[in-house]
């Protein structure tokens, strides 16, 4: 059968509305929705969680079975529950806007990108690019994280239960990461703003990453997102912050530059 692109409907906030090709599979219970996404395609899966959560106004979506597809959980801008039984592939959860979603698996490059509000928890191992240009929200990785987590990040928290990659927090403009185990080379690399917390070893620090000062406030913040999300806090944390060297690198002369870098 000849596969036909129509053009996507919009309603009056700017969001797509349902497509009538959601499958439309989901068993739902007390305002709960459980659907079994095996056999399915990215597509399908994506279109019947937007058709729950939009069309239905159902706040507590489970799919099971994910696969490890790609690109799934992507642009949901609605406040809403979303849990994925299994491991999910490149491009997850990106794009979002207020829900909260739970990935019990692994998950690959570029999870949780462009995140504007909303949470995003991952069980296991994250691959590399997690929290790309994060803007707002919360994004747990309970096991380790790859290269360049949370490169140009804008905002928000990025709480990694074990050890990150190469260049984490490259660029970072502002926000805060947590990291409990050991950081890679780079850490902090060129970063304009923000906050990284290391509790255990760094390779080394990139470009203008200097170790700062922790504060009460520090203490406080750390102590509650822990407790939020049930983990089990290091006893201490280096803070590293931007030594502003960078700020006005335009203005420097060619024999100071070389200097800063």
């Amino acid at each position: 059968m000849e596969q036909v692109n129509r053009p996507a409907r919009y309603d009056v906030r700017g969001l797509a509305e349902p497509d009538a090709d959601a499958p439309r599979i989901a068993e739902v219970a007390d305002g709960r929705a459980r659907f079994d996404a095996e056999g399915l395609s990215t597509r399908q899966i994506n279109l019947e969680i937007r058709r729950l959560a939009y069309e239905e106004g159902i706040d507590d979506i489970t799919v099971a079975n994910p696969a490890a597809k790609h690109s799934l959980g992507v642009g949901i801008l609605t406040r809403c529950r979303i849990r994925f039984e299994g491991s999910l592939g490149y491009f997850a959860c990106g794009l979002i806007d207020g829900p909260e979603i739970e990935i019990t698996g692994r998950v690959g490059w570029s999870c949780a990108e462009n995140i504007m509000a909303g949470v995003v928890v991952i069980r296991k191992n994250a691959g590399s690019l997690t929290g790309a240009a994060l803007r707002g929200g919360d994004l747990v990785v309970h096991g380790d994280v790859g290269a360049r987590t949370g490169i140009d990040q804008k905002g928000g928290t990025i709480l990694i239960g074990g050890n990150a990659g190469s260049s984490t927090g490259f660029m970072m403009q502002r926000g805060r990461q947590i990291i409990c185990g050991d950081a890679g080379h780079g850490l902090g690399d060129s970063m304009y703003d923000g906050a990284i917390y290391v509790a255990g070893t760094v390779a080394s620090l990139g470009v203008d990453c200097v170790e700062g000062e922790m504060s009460e406030d520090d203490e406080e913040m750390l102590d509650r997102k822990f407790g939020i999300y049930g983990l089990e806090r290091p006893s201490s944390f280096t803070k590293f912050v931007c030594g502003k060297k960078l700020w006005n690198y335009d203005n420097l002369e060619a024999n100071e530059r070389k200097l800063v870098l």
